[in-house]
């Protein structure tokens, strides 16, 4: 890939997407462009870029947002959230007296984030209804997502052997969640550099370790549009090295309990 090509290639990829490639990723691209090429049997990597930057083959440039998207998750990833979120937030509900918490995951990847959330409010046996939707860019993930079910590798990655043995049970293609847990949570395509619709409005969002892959000016438009979702007083959770200072000045800043920072939506 030529420098001209690959610089045209980044800025496609940033509108399309957002996502933000420094001069050091070219070979992170052509790793990732070169199974594209393989899957849809194209010539060669020119003609896919030649194809892509034409902007006329929208099944393509779906194929090539997929592959360049990060699905790395795992379960109860950094621990702290979902220390605050039964410590904290659901106390939080119980005392408002509410009779649902809408929570979204956004950037869900396989699932792994919004089902770790609902094990947690069924093992809280919580006085109102949770509702928890999860979105990502990729297709690809959110059908996967939907089906819930996981390999012995995906589910050796942060799950407990006790919760694994309350919340799985054995199916053909690995292990597959309770019905219980699946019908909590909804998943949806949805892009954060658009406005979400159809998605209502939310008590909790976790957005974690999504806008580090930003400008920042992305990064401000992702976040007035997560604070557009929110109710007033709602939570944003970003990731551990992430922060909305700077970016917006619609949120107060609240330390978790078990390390790690909130940000709550002023009134």
């Amino acid at each position: 890939m030529q420098p001209a090509q690959y610089q045209q290639f980044c800025d496609l990829l940033e509108r399309r997407s957002g996502i933000l490639l420094g001069a050091d990723k070219r070979y992170l691209v052509e790793t990732r462009l070169g199974r594209v090429v393989r899957e849809l049997a194209l010539p060669s990597m020119d003609e896919l870029l030649r194809r892509l930057l034409q902007q006329r083959d929208a099944v393509l440039e779906k194929a090539v947002v997929e592959a360049m998207t990060t699905n790395e998750t795992l379960w109860f990833r950094d621990e702290y959230p979902f220390t605050a979120l039964r410590d904290v937030f659901f106390p939080e509900a119980i005392a408002a007296k509410k009779s649902k918490l809408r929570i979204w995951s956004a950037a869900c990847s396989t699932g792994q984030e919004a089902y770790s959330i609902s094990m947690l409010a069924s093992e809280r046996k919580l006085p109102f209804t949770v509702e928890i939707v999860g979105t990502d860019l990729s297709s690809r993930v959110v059908e996967q997502a939907k089906l819930g079910v996981f390999d012995d590798l995906s589910l050796g990655r942060g799950l407990s052997p006790a919760r694994k043995q309350q919340f799985f049970q054995r199916v053909p293609d690995g292990w597959q969640l309770n019905a219980e847990i699946r019908g909590r949570v909804r998943f949806q395509v949805s892009n954060l550099l658009e406005a979400p619709t159809g998605l209502g409005r939310f008590d909790l969002i976790f957005c974690r370790n999504v806008l580090i892959y930003f400008s920042r000016e992305t990064k401000s438009k992702i976040v007035e549009h997560l604070a557009n979702a929110l109710v007033p007083g709602g939570i944003l959770i970003l990731g551990a090295s992430e922060s909305v200072q700077s970016l917006s000045d619609r949120f107060t800043t609240e330390r978790l309990p078990g390390g790690g920072m909130a940000f709550r939506l002023k009134s």
